[in-house]
């Protein structure tokens, strides 16, 4: 295999060296095109641009592969867990007994807030949107722990299991609150006999004098939510996140960032809109089949959420697991006749066996599934995008933390084509017209 490629510019050759991932992605190498030549590249979203070198997660759309540090998304589904899988992708290796046992350890030591903190809460709005909450007590994080986030990144790496612990730990905690805090709901203190997702769903749904216990299977398909959520390589919050953490920002800022970036409804806003969906379906009397027809003919306002991936040209291998999940969850609820539940399984039953959606690849993808888990297990709309930032957040942690280790780093800083004026004088007010 060639290791440079020619490109001609103005009756002129410049070599461009390749680059070969160790899956075989193959880059053309163009960081000194524009001193070489004074021509950039142009790549409006950044589809065509790998914008850094990575080890955390590997995509493969038209085989419909996920892999994080090299262990499928299918293996790690069904034998490991979020808290595991979280250690994986922060460390970069699965952890041994006691590594693991340490880890939850931390965890646990890191879950409660400072006390301080619940007052923040009283500051926001009603109505204020858990993310916008979220993002913003994330970033207060930093202030309570100010060794953790110097903006020095050689002592921020120093410190940063420690801080992906807090993190990590702390961001139900916060998410629990702001969801409380919206219901005029009194806090709900973390326990420390109960694992991640259970514990999780306590700060939620208790009160103060009857404890929610989580039925295994609702833990279960939250902690699988979870784990299908932790990296996904680079998105538009991980890219955030990167970018942010080129600044020199600590890991506490460049995560509230990737929340911003989440929330964004092209972007985290998915599974809400599976939901919203097909209360539009059920609000007009129909029970999916209307909707399909007109989705199949084109309709603008008829467009199908959920169903199909701009990165999985072929069947988004989370969807495959998380649906089981799913179910059993359905099951443990013993939900069986909800009108949206009906509306989507005739949905999904159209994308399995339509030819319409079959031949255009238009499969379920997690997010289908995931907004009705997120709604069957009781959590509201406006905390879906909640969800899957506390998922999102070890992918986070671990792509600052490949920005904050390289030494030879450097600020992010996308040129662009300029199409606005030229260069014109100054018109003094009482001139213009």
């Amino acid at each position: 295999m060639p290791s440079n490629a020619i490109l001609t510019l103005d009756d002129k050759q410049i070599t461009l060296p390749l680059i070969v991932g160790t899956e075989n992605e193959r880059a053309l190498d163009v960081r000194a095109l524009r001193d070489k030549t004074g021509y950039i590249t142009f790549d409006e979203g950044y589809g065509n641009t790998g914008s850094c070198q990575s080890s955390i997660t590997y995509i493969d759309g038209e085989q419909g592969i996920l892999r994080y540090r090299g262990y499928s998304i299918e293996q790690l589904a069904q034998q490991s867990n979020f808290i595991e899988v979280a250690y994986l992708i922060i460390h970069g290796e699965l952890p041994t007994l006691e590594q693991r046992k340490q880890f939850s350890g931390m965890l646990t030591e890191n879950s409660p807030i400072h006390s301080s903190m619940e007052h923040l809460f009283e500051n926001f709005p009603a109505d204020a949107h858990p993310m916008a909450i979220l993002s913003a007590m994330i970033n207060s994080l930093g202030c309570y722990y100010p060794h953790l986030a110097t903006n020095d990144h050689e002592r921020d790496v120093e410190t940063y299991y420690e801080t992906a612990a807090q993190i990590i730990s702390k961001v139900r905690s916060l998410a629990a609150c702001s969801f409380r805090s919206s219901r005029g709901l009194p806090f709900i203190y973390p326990r420390r006999d109960l694992p991640y997702c259970e514990n999780f769903l306590h700060m939620m749904f208790s009160e103060p004098y009857h404890q929610y216990v989580a039925k295994p299977e609702v833990a279960a398909a939250l902690n699988l939510f979870l784990l299908l959520h932790a990296d996904h390589e680079q998105n538009c919050s991980t890219s955030t996140v990167r970018m942010v953490a080129s600044s020199g920002a600590n890991l506490f800022a460049s995560t509230a960032a990737g929340v911003c970036a989440l929330w964004g409804p092209l972007h985290g806003g998915a599974n809400m809109a599976v939901i919203e969906m097909l209360k539009s379906i059920h609000a007009e009397g129909d029970d999916g089949t209307k909707f399909v027809e007109q989705a199949k003919l084109g309709k603008a306002d008829k467009r199908l959420m959920g169903f199909g991936h701009r990165v999985y040209k072929n069947y988004d291998p989370r969807a495959k697991i998380i649906k089981q999940s799913f179910y059993s969850a359905l099951s443990a609820l013993k939900i069986k006749d909800d009108p949206l539940l009906n509306i989507a399984m005739r949905l999904e039953e159209a994308a399995l066996k339509d030819d319409y959606f079959l031949s255009r690849r238009l499969y379920p993808n997690v997010d289908f599934y995931s907004g009705l888990i997120m709604r069957a297990i009781g959590i509201p709309e406006n905390m879906f995008t909640v969800m899957f930032a506390i998922g999102r957040m070890p992918g986070w942690i671990a792509n600052w933390k490949e920005v904050a280790s390289n030494p030879k780093g450097r600020i992010n800083r996308p040129r662009q084509i300029y199409t606005g004026s030229q260069k014109r004088d100054f018109v003094p007010i009482d001139q213009r017209r």
